[in-house]
């Protein structure tokens, strides 16, 4: 068996909240439910090691793909990409091999076989860092248990020194607590004296980004998501000053090409065709940790639909093996209301036994300055939506 939960949760939640909450983990516990798990989930190191492979693989899969669709207009309309970002694309020139996103992070399932199947990539604004980078070790440390995930903060330092923002932006910066913790801790481990601002206090004069009366922003380091620029009040506007270079934004405008689930079924589709495109090694590692996608319903049964910009389960939709949907995720956002839907065959997440009942487990490994680093646990139902709760993953010590 790939995963184990160990340990019992703790009498005293309340003071491990708070200790969380001493380290920059504000969010354990949202309003009156319980969002962080108190036990650990050990994962087997053979398991452990693979998946780091794995990643390794599919990130150079996907960052050659990237390469192979700019330019293509045609394609970005495929993917969905909204049509006022199309210059800064072609415009734009793209950060070095590997690189085309520096903070990212795959999401995985992996069953208690070992079989591991990627569901799908956020490359533009994963949250989860301040779990997987500050909770995780301490909680891991405190049980005794190994964590991975320490390098984290010297991967986004190494990240942020490339890129050098002056400025970090998100929605609601200061209230909402999830993405200001995430601003905070990234900036913290970055290093660097930088200015924290809320994204909707930026305005823009004549492609000229600034905040309050005068002050010029032109390197950003933003946790909002850059398809939203194609709906957004002042999308047009930002995007216009990224395409002319008045902001330079982290990161990179590519990045969101990486993010549409989309260009999982330009992978699928040139790994089919056997294209020459891939190397060898990336076509088995696309065959062995990849599913089948699509861009129209070509599956009859056992697969999914979801949003090709969808997040935290909104649009997702499960089909069962006669082709009748299942299970759909009703919390969450539907956004194939503004973007297409892609098809991919279904893989289940692991159900494993809780103190509090039984959930199924999606692994997340953050992918930093071209890196694999950092699990994510996240403990939910069938689809991981706003209801999952983070669980840190450790690693069996051989």
């Amino acid at each position: 068996m790939v995963f184990e939960v160990t340990g019992t949760p703790a009498p005293n939640r309340e003071h491990r909240v708070q200790q969380l909450a001493e380290l920059g983990f504000t969010w354990a516990n949202l309003e009156d439910e319980a969002y962080w798990v108190d036990q650990i989930v050990l994962m087997e190191q053979s398991s452990y090691d693979e998946l780091i492979h794995a990643a390794g693989l599919l990130w150079r899969v996907f960052d050659h793909t990237v390469r192979y669709v700019t330019g293509n207009r045609a394609m970005y309309e495929k993917l969905s990409i909204p049509e006022v970002l199309w210059d800064g694309l072609d415009r734009l020139e793209l950060n070095g091999e590997g690189l085309i996103s520096r903070y990212a992070r795959f999401d995985f399932t992996v069953n208690q076989q070992g079989d591991i199947k990627l569901l799908e990539l956020n490359a533009d604004t994963p949250t989860g860092y301040v779990e997987a980078s500050i909770a995780t070790p301490w909680l891991c440390e405190q049980a005794g248990v190994l964590s991975p995930n320490k390098p984290m903060k010297e991967l986004v330092r190494a990240a942020w020194e490339e890129e050098a923002p002056d400025y970090a932006a998100c929605i609601a910066y200061g209230q909402h607590l999830e993405d200001t913790g995430t601003i905070d801790a990234l900036v913290a481990h970055s290093g660097r004296k930088m200015t924290c601002v809320d994204c909707l206090d930026l305005w823009i004069d004549e492609g000229v980004v600034k905040v309050g009366e005068d002050r010029i922003i032109s390197s950003m380091f933003a946790l909002y998501p850059k398809e939203w620029m194609g709906i957004d009040d002042g999308g047009e506007a930002l995007s216009y000053a990224i395409e002319e270079q008045f902001v330079r934004l982290f990161n990179p405008l590519h990045a969101v090409i990486l993010q549409s689930k989309g260009l999982q079924a330009v992978v699928w589709g040139l790994h089919q065709e056997n294209s020459e495109f891939y190397t060898d090694d990336e076509h088995k590692a696309i065959e062995k940790y990849m599913l089948p996608t699509f861009f129209t319903p070509e599956l009859s049964g056992d697969y999914v639909s979801k949003s090709m910009f969808g997040r935290e389960g909104g649009s997702v939709e499960l089909y069962d093996a006669a082709g009748q949907l299942e299970i759909k995720d009703e919390a969450g956002f539907d956004t194939s209301v503004f973007f297409q839907r892609v098809y991919q065959q279904r893989a289940d997440l692991p159900e494993l036994q809780f103190a509090h009942g039984r959930r199924h487990l999606l692994t997340g490994l953050f992918v930093l300055n071209g890196t694999p680093c950092g699990l994510l646990g996240r403990a939910g139902g069938m689809i991981t939506g706003n209801a999952s709760q983070f669980v840190a993953i450790g690693v069996k010590a051989t």
